[in-house]
Formats: structure tokens, sequence, C-alpha cells
């Protein structure tokens, strides 16, 4: 239920991965990290997705997962490399080979886990009940990595943009003043005692001229 979802954190610096050790998944994660986010961390959590013992396996990472977490927090204050997000996933296979994903052991541990979850189980087209309880459903474990970490390239050139932005602003409200100071300066000299003395000597030279005429 919606009321229950937990939001994906904008801004990740460390990733939970709960997956086989082995095999392409946690490869492809940490290949779509690092092209979106070298900075970010990432952390295996290994299980056995498949098989007999497999869903035990899962639920025993997410908690051991969430545990690190809150530790982390706990000793550390919020600003400590905890995990923020955890990814829960494995490659496609058949409805057997997901199975353990489908076990109320692996949903519960994702339903009571205070870490927001990510599922990504087999491809596209593949649904588990797991997909329901996490608080966000990937369609690979690709996708998955690229909604939990922010792409950092493409914050850099936002960034940019809003430097270049703020520097042609500061750059035009500067030019706009010094033209005021140098108005201002000019009908400061015009109007400065000075040049008012000046002006009327001038103006009594031509009186005493047309008085000598």
């Amino acid at each position: 239920a919606p009321e229950y979802k937990q939001p994906i954190p904008s801004f990740v610096q460390t990733v939970g991965v709960v997956t086989a050790p082995t095999g392409a998944v946690i490869q492809d994660i940490r290949n779509v990290t690092a092209r979106r986010n070298p900075y970010v961390q990432i952390i295996l959590y290994p299980a056995q997705v498949q098989g007999q013992g497999a869903a035990e396996s899962i639920a025993r990472a997410i908690a051991l997962a969430n545990a690190i977490g809150e530790a982390d927090v706990i000793l550390c204050g919020r600003d400590a490399l905890g995990v923020d997000v955890i990814i829960v996933g494995r490659g496609g296979g058949s409805m057997e080979d997901l199975w353990a994903f489908n076990e109320e052991i692996v949903a519960r541990a994702i339903f009571h886990c205070s870490t927001p979850i990510i599922s990504a189980v087999g491809h596209e087209t593949d649904v588990t009940i797991a997909d329901y309880v996490a608080d966000l459903r990937a369609p690979t474990p690709s996708a998955a990595a690229e909604l939990a970490v922010f792409d950092y390239r493409g914050w850099q050139e936002l960034l940019a943009g809003y430097v270049r932005r703020l520097e042609l602003s500061m750059d035009s409200k500067l030019e706009m003043t010094r033209q005021r100071l140098t108005e201002k300066a000019a009908r400061l000299a015009y109007l400065s005692p000075e040049n008012q003395i000046r002006e009327k000597r001038m103006y009594l030279l031509r009186a005493e001229e047309k008085l000598t005429e």
C-alpha cells in the first residue's frame, strides 16, 4: 500500500546490495554506479537467491544491511556512511528460480526494514511478491542502480549551468551599477561648488567684457 512506502533518498552515499556474490547482478550494479557516480560506495550483502534455504538467506542479508545502517547512524550520527538504500534482487530465471522472492519471510523482512528498499528481481516481465512490498520496484538490477544512484556528472553540469547564469546575472548587475555610478559622478561633478564657482567666474568675465566693449 502507498502509505507504507518510504521515499528513496535523492543523494545516496552508500548502497547495500542483497544478491548472490557471483553472477552478473552485482557487476551490473557496480558498472552503472561507477558511470553515474564514482563516489557512491557499494556494499554487498551476499545471499543465496534460489533453491532451498534461499528465502531465509535473503531475509538475513536484508536484516544485516538494515542493522548495520542503523548502527552507523546511532554510533556516528546522521553524517555517517551508513546504508542509505538497499537493492534486493537477482537476474532472470524461471518462476521456480525466482520463487524465494515470493516467500513470506522475505516479504516480512522487506516490510519491516527501516532502510528504503528497491526490488530488482529478474527481468521487466517478472513480478514477485517482493516487488509489491518493496518501496520501489525496478525492472532490472541495472535499472535499480539507475534509480538509486544520482547522476553526479549530470548534477555537475546542472550546477555549472546555474553558476554561469549567476555569473551572467552578476555581470549584468555590475555593469548597470557602473553606468549608474558614472552618471551620478557626472551629475555630482556638475553640481559641485567648485564647478559652480567656475561657471560664475566665467559668467562674470563675460559680463566684464561686455561692459568694456
